[in-house]
């Protein structure tokens, strides 16, 4: 896989390198087949499309666009869809392979997957995006369908997003396909509680670290880095629980009151302005440096990468739970864990996203909808289940929660290939 992003930076390089390096180092603590190991270092399947849309003045532009699926032992895969300018084929890989291990860690049915397209959405019209989402659809469509592949929002993409995807689907297929796509709209197959399925699981695991640690979440002081979709609603639900949000920020700004931030009157504001930028009354810092002020509980929820060697020792949280996909690098891992750092990792914190997802392609599948406390109550039962098995492996092997999470996820997904057998 290497030779393949040669041309890339060391920086792009390393996101699928340490995804890489997790797998070497879990398999080597569970003495790990050699060849299921060497089966489950590569994608399945990796495709790269030129997407050539006409923008709004006229002029043609040609985005790029992948698809990568990385391991279909379990079932069909299952990943969400980036629209980001810095997309690379390199994260997707790495983003696909945590799928994997995310999916099975928390026992549905599914492979990792994952994709992207090198754009930058805050400067593209509805009409632009639309043409392009589309496109990219028609593009990959022959890897999609509900018993194939299944994608899902992910940054800077949405429920339209995924309404626009269904129904490309849907018109190559000649009728609807509704599960084909999770994370869309309710009026189109969408599922109730999947806007806050990710926030809410980690909420949950939040809950639970509080419980093995015996501490109280009512009270505790939290600090959210990544202020969209996941990171907003984890810091409302964490405020209706009783913990007192003192931080949060988004790609421009850190906002910080040690007395604690009024949720809702920072949401409105986000929604209205764009930014937290401009907001009164608070400390002022960088995005990445509210990573290192005063908390209990810390929740990245940004980008991959945030808390690394550098800022690891200054972090003060006595809990960190990943909503993000990687945002801690294996050199900032040890340091956390020499410290006693609770860490949730992101295969475990932010799997309510996927489950929710789970939850919906089955509505989809059988016609039938559950109500959004039901939504609610199924995924506490996983979460809590999943956590609790991830807890068992960390106190029995003596090992960190991130290993004892692989050790769990891959672990299911090597004996299914072992099983499975490799054809012909």
């Amino acid at each position: 896989m290497e030779d393949k992003s040669q041309t890339q930076s060391q920086q792009e390089r390393s996101i699928y390198d340490m995804a890489v390096a997790q797998l070497n180092n879990v398999a080597k603590k569970m003495n790990l087949d050699p060849n299921v190991h060497e089966y489950l270092k590569y994608p399945k399947r990796e495709l790269t499309v030129s997407i050539p849309v006409k923008m709004d003045d006229g002029t043609l532009h040609v985005f790029i666009g992948y698809r990568v699926q990385h391991n279909m032992a379990l079932g069909p895969t299952k990943g969400g869809i980036r629209f980001h300018p810095k997309v690379t084929l390199d994260e997707v890989r790495a983003l696909a392979m945590w799928m994997s291990w995310k999916c099975s860690l928390v026992g549905i049915p599914y492979g990792g997957a994952k994709g992207g397209v090198i754009c930058d959405p805050k400067q593209m019209s509805k009409g632009e995006l639309e043409r392009m989402t589309r496109r990219f659809t028609s593009e990959i469509n022959f890897l999609l369908g509900p018993e194939r592949d299944i994608p899902a929002p992910d940054v800077y993409t949405d429920a339209q997003v995924m309404a626009w995807i269904m129904d490309t689907y849907s018109m190559d297929k000649g009728y609807s396909v509704t599960g084909v796509v999770t994370g869309k709209p309710i009026s189109v197959g969408g599922s109730q509680g999947r806007k806050e399925a990710t926030a809410r699981g980690v909420v949950y695991t939040v809950a639970e670290a509080c419980r093995h640690l015996k501490m109280n979440l009512k009270g505790s002081k939290a600090i959210i880095q990544g202020f969209g979709n996941a990171g907003s609603i984890a810091a409302k639900l964490l405020s209706e629980e009783g913990a007192i949000v003192v931080g949060v920020s988004d790609s421009r700004s850190g906002i910080y009151n040690e007395k604690g931030l009024n949720i809702e009157d920072v949401m409105a504001f986000k929604q209205e302005t764009g930014s937290l930028q401009n907001y009164t009354g608070v400390t002022k810092t960088d995005p990445r440096e509210i990573l290192e002020y005063p908390c209990d509980i810390l929740i990245p929820a940004a980008y991959e990468n945030q808390i690394d060697e550098t800022n690891a020792p200054k972090i003060k949280a006595k809990i960190i739970a990943e909503a993000a996909n990687g945002p801690t690098t294996p050199e900032a891992d040890a340091i956390l864990h020499d410290r006693g750092v609770f860490l949730i990792p992101d295969i475990l914190a932010n799997a309510g996203g996927v489950t929710v997802s789970y939850f919906e392609w089955v509505q989809d599948i059988q016609s039938l909808f559950w109500t959004e406390k039901e939504i609610n109550d199924k995924l506490k039962e996983v979460m809590t289940r999943a956590f609790a098995n991830v807890l068992k492996v960390h106190l029995d092997k003596k090992v960190d929660m991130r290993l004892a999470a692989y050790m769990v996820g891959v672990g299911r997904v090597a004996e299914a290939i072992t099983i499975r057998g490799i054809y012909p």
